[in-house]
C-alpha cells in the first residue's frame, strides 16, 4: 500500500508540473501571437489613407521655404526669319512681334524666378533646384512667417539640377532630414510642399506612381515619379514621406499645357545626399571619370557579338590618355560589371562610375571576343567644365541635297569640320553623320534619326559611306548591329524647359518669355507649332 501511495504521489506531483509548463508555453505563444498581430496592424495602420496630413504638414511646413532670384539679362531682337513663313502668313503678325522688340535693338531688363527649397541643416544651408537660382546675381530666402534672408549660392550640379545655399543668421533654423528613397515602393503615400506660381506653402499628396524614371534630363536620371499636383514654383521643393523625411527634391513635371497633369518627377535622396554633400565640403562635385562613350546594347548588337542577353554598356569610344586608355578598353567591348555591380542597363554606368572614389582602382568585368575579361582601372575625376557649351552651332551653308550619299533610307556623310560644328561633335568623333532619314526605311524603324553618328557596324570601324556599305554585307539595316551616338535630339516642335527656350522649323529660337508666348500663338495659328507633351522644369 505505501508503494502504491508514494507511486500515486509522484504521478500526481508530475502532472501537476506537466500543466505549469504547458500554461507557460500557452502563455508565450500568446504574447508572441500578441506581438506579431500588433506589428501586422501597425504596418497595416501605416500603409492605409491617412486621416489627415495635418500634424505632419504642421511640423514640417517651418522648413520649407520660398526662393526668389533675379538677374539682369540682354533681350533683342526675336530669331525669326520672317522669308522663310510659306505664304507669307507672318504678315499679319508683324506687328504683333514688333510690340515685343521682335525687330527692336538691345534692351536690359531684370528676371525674376520664383521656386521653393528646404533647410537641412539649422546653421542655414537650404537645398533648391539648379535652374531656380541659375546665373543668379541676388537670391532671396522666405521662410513661412515671412522673414527674409539674402542668400549666397556654396555650390550647384547641373547633372543633376541641385544647388545649395547658404543664409546667414543668429537664430537655429527648423528644419528636415533626408530619408531612404531606395525603400520607398510604388503606391506609397508622399507629401508635397512648395511655392507653385508663388503661392507660398501650398500642400499636395499623392502616392509614389512610379520608380527609376529616365526623363532625358541628363546622364544620372533616376526619378521618383508622382501624381501629387506639382507645379511652376513647386522646383526645389521637398517631397515627404509619411514619417516627415524627405525622399526627393521636386524638379520636373511632364505637361502638355505646362500645368500638373498628374506626372511629376523628383530627383531621390539617395542621389542628391551624396552631391549635396560634396557641394557643402568643396563648393562642386567630385565624380569619378572613366572616359569612354557609351551606348545600350540591343538585341541585335548582343546577337553579332554572342553575348546571350542584351545588358550591359557598348563601348563606342575610349578617351584618349584616359583611365579607360591607360586600362586597355577598346571600341567594341560591353562592360558588364563595375566594381562588383551588375550593369543591367547602360544608363546605370555613369552614376555607379561617377558615385566611385576618385583614385580608386576597380575591377571591370567586359566581354570582347564573345569571352569575358577582367580589366584593373584607376578612375580619375571627371571634369565638369566639359558639361556646358555656351556656343550654339555654326548653322550649315550647305544644305543637305547638296552634300551626303543615300544609303538604305538614310542620307550619310562622313564628318568634316562643318558637320562637327553643325551637330556639335566631339573633335575625337569618328564615323559617318546622319543627314537625313526616309520614315519608311529599316533604318527609321530601328530609330535612327538626323544626327546619330554610326561609327561602327557588325564591329568594323566605319569613317567613310564606303566603310559602311561594305560593312553592311547583308544589305539592310535590321539585323545589322550598328554603333550609334546619339546627339542631343533637335527641339522642333516641342516645348523645351517651358519658360526658358521655345524652337520650331520656321519661328527659331527666343529665350524671351513675351516672344516665346507670342511665338506659340502664331506657330498654333499657322500649323507649325505642336505641343504633345515635354518634360519641364516644375
Amino acid at each position: 500500500m505505501r508503494r502504491h501511495t508514494a507511486s500515486g504521489v509522484c504521478a500526481s506531483a508530475m502532472t501537476t508540473h506537466d500543466r505549469s509548463n504547458t500554461q507557460r508555453n500557452l502563455l508565450s505563444l500568446f504574447l508572441l501571437a500578441l506581438a506579431i498581430w500588433l506589428m501586422l496592424t501597425s504596418q497595416a495602420a501605416a500603409r492605409a489613407v491617412p486621416e489627415s496630413f495635418a500634424d505632419l504638414v504642421e511640423k514640417l511646413s517651418p522648413a520649407v521655404v520660398n526662393i526668389s532670384s533675379s538677374q539682369k539679362v540682354k533681350s533683342g531682337a526675336m530669331l525669326l526669319p520672317f522669308g522663310q513663313i510659306p505664304g507669307g502668313q507672318m504678315d499679319e503678325f508683324k506687328d504683333f512681334f514688333e510690340q515685343f522688340g521682335g525687330q527692336g535693338g538691345i534692351q536690359e531688363r531684370e528676371v525674376q524666378s520664383l521656386g521653393s527649397g528646404f533647410v537641412i541643416d539649422p546653421d542655414g544651408y537650404v537645398v533648391t533646384n539648379n535652374h531656380v537660382v541659375e546665373q543668379a546675381e541676388e537670391i532671396t530666402v522666405r521662410f513661412q512667417d515671412d522673414t527674409k534672408y539674402e542668400a549666397t549660392l556654396v555650390g550647384r550640379d547641373s547633372k543633376t539640377d541641385l544647388a545649395l545655399l547658404k543664409i546667414k543668421t543668429d537664430r537655429k533654423l527648423p528644419f528636415v532630414t533626408f530619408g531612404d528613397s531606395d525603400s520607398v515602393r510604388v503606391g506609397d503615400w508622399i507629401v508635397a510642399i512648395g511655392n507653385p506660381y508663388g503661392l507660398g506653402g501650398s500642400v499636395t499628396a499623392g502616392i509614389i506612381s512610379a520608380r527609376s524614371r529616365n526623363i532625358n534630363a541628363g546622364p544620372f536620371d533616376d526619378f521618383l515619379q508622382t501624381d501629387a499636383a506639382i507645379n511652376k514654383g513647386n522646383s526645389g521643393g521637398p517631397l515627404f514621406n509619411t514619417k516627415g523625411e524627405v525622399i526627393g527634391v521636386n524638379t520636373a513635371i511632364f505637361s502638355p499645357t505646362g500645368g500638373n497633369v498628374g506626372i511629376g518627377f523628383a530627383v531621390p535622396a539617395a542621389l542628391a545626399k551624396p552631391v549635396l554633400d560634396q557641394l557643402k565640403e568643396f563648393g562642386r562635385t567630385h565624380r569619378g571619370w572613366l572616359g569612354v562613350k557609351i551606348q545600350e546594347v540591343t538585341e541585335e548588337i548582343a546577337d553579332s557579338i554572342g553575348l546571350s542577353d542584351p545588358k550591359g554598356a557598348l563601348v563606342l569610344d575610349v578617351t584618349e590618355d584616359s583611365p579607360a586608355s591607360k586600362a586597355g578598353f577598346k571600341p567594341g567591348d560591353v562592360i558588364l560589371k563595375f566594381d562588383g555591380k551588375d550593369i543591367e542597363e547602360m544608363r546605370h554606368l555613369p552614376r555607379i562610375v561617377a558615385e566611385t572614389a576618385i583614385n580608386k582602382r576597380v575591377d571591370v568585368v567586359i566581354w570582347r571576343d564573345e569571352s569575358k575579361k577582367t580589366l584593373g582601372v584607376t578612375l580619375g575625376e571627371l571634369d565638369e567644365s566639359e558639361e556646358v557649351a555656351d556656343t550654339p552651332p555654326a548653322k550649315s551653308q550647305m544644305s543637305d541635297d547638296d552634300k551626303g550619299e543615300e544609303v538604305l533610307g538614310m542620307k550619310l556623310a562622313a564628318i568634316d569640320g562643318e558637320l562637327r560644328s553643325l551637330f556639335s561633335l566631339s573633335k575625337d568623333q569618328k564615323g559617318v553623320v546622319v543627314l537625313s532619314v526616309d520614315r519608311k526605311s529599316e533604318a527609321a524603324a530601328r530609330g535612327i534619326l538626323r544626327g546619330d553618328v554610326i561609327s561602327r557596324v557588325n564591329q568594323d570601324d566605319v569613317a567613310t559611306v564606303d566603310d559602311l556599305k561594305d560593312a553592311l554585307d547583308s544589305g539592310h539595316v535590321a539585323g545589322a548591329a550598328l554603333d550609334v551616338f546619339e546627339t542631343e535630339p533637335a527641339k522642333d516642335n516641342i516645348l523645351f524647359n517651358h519658360e526658358k527656350v521655345v524652337c520650331t522649323p520656321h519661328l527659331g529660337a527666343s529665350t524671351d518669355e513675351a516672344q516665346v508666348n507670342v511665338a506659340i500663338q502664331v506657330a498654333e495659328q499657322i500649323g507649325d507649332y505642336l505641343v504633345t507633351g515635354a518634360v519641364v522644369n516644375a
